[in-house]
């Protein structure tokens, strides 16, 4: 928009504030409020059978693409996954050899197809898409119409209720009388140039109207025709296609059946399918500050582990040293090893034997839990935080359990709850 553009639309402003809330003295014409509200349901629906016309094009050319892109993995599936390369004499193949023909074969008939229909298509783009384009050109002409009666209407309410005020002024002086003579004379013109466009259009609307019907007419019977070629065409090929690969002389759900044998059975007798992480992805921790509560940690050294040892010896410790500034600390060792065999246990044991337990709490001071609770094998220190910390013989409430030993289980210990490795403990 140019300077001067702008300048005008700030003029404007408040008469077209005026008009949107009905404020004040505004034009209004009937009939030209009824042919423009036709006019915005006709752009709106020539720029939808644009955009659908354009999707429907480009529907078939994509459903063309994905069946060659289907057969080509299909293809790649079937292709011999062992044997030495380097050394033909001992290569075993064990692929699909008839269904790696297969897959060339219906790929070599949706490419005929696609060479079939690429006039169909194109004629599409010609007698549909393209007229469709053309008509949204002369209705954004026609649009800028619109807009620029809609600025002749707001100058001529503007400059009416202009001349209006100073007419109704009780005491003139020189320099109203020529303000409202000037006033008068910028009315009418603003009334000329108003009545201009809006003569024009009103006039004009109608048949255009009237002519979009006629210019849709041979558009939907051309897209018509041209639809049911393309559908006749891919009827037509699919239908006599011999590909002795498939057994079309049953049932889709017993050709299914039988081509697919006890495969499943196979697969779920493999280890590999029924391979289970160490429990879920815990979300992570912000500090008051925002950042994460333990950072610059490798993942490594905070993953989850699972260990596949016994009961008999403890899992693997988490050993590996982690160094990291906690708080503008200095950086600190997070390690930790084992109790037992290492010099924390050496340690413990230097002090002598552990004091004797105090005398149970009378039944009215014992706690109320009842739920399911577990006896550490091990000690745990935790490695990051949301974990719990416990010593061996600690027994932990259990709060939620994991489907197996090897997943994090969480619990409450001395009014502290956590996650732990369910493989450090014996459930009770």
């Amino acid at each position: 928009m140019s300077l001067k553009g702008i300048q005008k639309a700030a003029i404007r402003a408040p008469q077209l504030f005026k008009a949107k809330y009905n404020l004040g003295e505004n034009t209004k014409d009937a009939v030209y409020i009824d042919s423009e509200r036709r006019f915005q349901e006709l752009e709106t629906e020539t720029k939808k059978l644009h955009d659908e016309s354009m999707k429907y094009f480009e529907a078939i050319n994509g459903m063309l693409n994905h069946q060659i892109e289907f057969s080509k993995a299909i293809q790649e599936i079937y292709k011999p996954i062992s044997g030495r390369v380097s050394d033909p004499d001992s290569a075993i193949p064990e692929g699909n050899p008839e269904g790696i023909r297969a897959c060339e074969e219906y790929e070599t008939i949706v490419r005929e197809l696609q060479a079939t229909l690429a006039p169909e298509l194109e004629m599409i783009e010609q007698r549909v898409i393209a007229p469709a384009d053309e008509l949204l050109t002369v209705i954004k002409a026609v649009r800028k119409m619109t807009v620029k009666r809609q600025h002749k209407q707001l100058d001529y309410d503007r400059r009416r209720t202009t001349f209006k005020k100073l007419q109704e002024k009780k005491e003139k002086s020189l320099k109203d009388e020529k303000a409202m003579y000037k006033a008068e004379s910028e009315v009418e013109q603003a009334t000329q140039e108003f009545n201009y466009f809006n003569d024009l259009l009103k006039d004009e609307l109608p048949k255009l109207f009237h002519l979009e019907r006629e210019f849709i007419r041979p558009l939907f019977q051309s897209f018509y025709y041209m639809q049911l070629n393309v559908f006749y065409t891919l009827h037509e090929r699919m239908q006599s296609i011999d590909i002795g690969y498939f057994d079309l002389t049953q049932d889709v759900e017993a050709a299914f059946g039988k081509q697919r044998g006890d495969i499943q059975e196979q697969v779920e007798q493999l280890t590999i399918v029924h391979f289970k992480t160490t429990g879920g992805k815990k979300p992570a921790r912000f500090g008051g500050n925002g950042k994460l509560a333990i950072e610059g940690i490798p993942s490594s050294a905070v993953s989850r582990r699972r260990s596949n040892e016994s009961l008999s010896s403890p899992p693997p410790p988490y050993s590996s040293s982690i160094s990291s500034v906690l708080n503008g600390s200095s950086s600190s060792s997070m390690a930790r090893a084992n109790s037992t065999g290492s010099s924390w246990g050496a340690a413990a044991k230097a002090k002598g034997s552990a004091p004797p337990p105090p005398k149970p709490k009378p039944s009215r001071l014992a706690g109320a839990y009842t739920g399911p609770t577990a006896t550490a094998l091990y000690d745990y220190e935790a490695q990051a935080e949301g974990d719990l910390s416990f010593n061996t013989g600690d027994v932990i409430e259990i709060t939620q359990k994991g489907a197996t030993e090897n997943e994090w289980w969480s619990g409450k210990l001395r009014g502290r709850e956590g996650q732990f490795p369910g493989n450090y403990v014996q459930a009770n």
